[in-house]
């Protein structure tokens, strides 16, 4: 609030005379500075009571957020232990057929692969026998170069996709046993 009533507080006419010399109607006319001081008390105290409530509204505008925030509510379902015991060997029941025939389509992939690496270190093997002989170095050489480091190549793919699936087989088998 503002001060803008006392600075019009010595024209305002009042309708308490202090005295037998002061007429309603008279435009000299005081107010007692006991009204005067009555009134500026009363306006410090609206503006006191103006900034305390901004100071609640904006200290208490998000109540309702809050309380719906802090409103928890907890439930409890307690079940005993058979019951847990009996769904968790459900729950193995109807998961380990698929967990067994994960393992042997591994164990086929790795056997192929198997068989594959052994087939590329052949051929490693040959292409070394091969690639001996002669010094100079001819088109069919640089061929057969080629094919060995493709080859090669080859093999650290295989060896690498098979320490793979020898990491997944035996992470299955420790998920099984626990």
């Amino acid at each position: 609030m503002s001060r803008l009533s006392r600075a019009n507080l010595k024209a305002r006419e009042s309708i308490f005379a202090s005295g037998p010399e002061q007429y309603i109607g008279d435009t000299q006319a005081r107010c007692p500075p006991e009204l005067e001081e009555c009134v500026m008390a009363m306006e410090d105290c609206c503006e006191e009571l103006y900034e305390a409530q901004m100071l609640l509204r904006n200290g208490t505008q998000d109540l309702p957020r809050m309380t719906k925030i802090l409103q928890n509510e907890r439930v409890f379902l307690l079940v005993n232990e058979d019951t847990i015991k009996r769904y968790k060997s459900n729950l193995a029941d109807e998961i380990e057929p698929a967990i067994a025939e994960l393992i042997e389509r591994a164990e086929q992939g790795l056997a192929l692969l198997e068989k594959k690496q052994q087939t590329l270190e052949a051929k490693v093997e040959n292409a070394k026998i091969k690639a001996r002989p002669p010094i100079g170095t001819s088109a069919v050489q640089k061929l057969e170069t080629r094919r060995l480091q493709t080859l090669t190549k080859q093999r650290e793919k295989l060896e690498a996709e098979v320490r793979a699936l020898e990491k997944q087989i035996l992470d299955s088998d420790a998920k099984n046993r626990t």
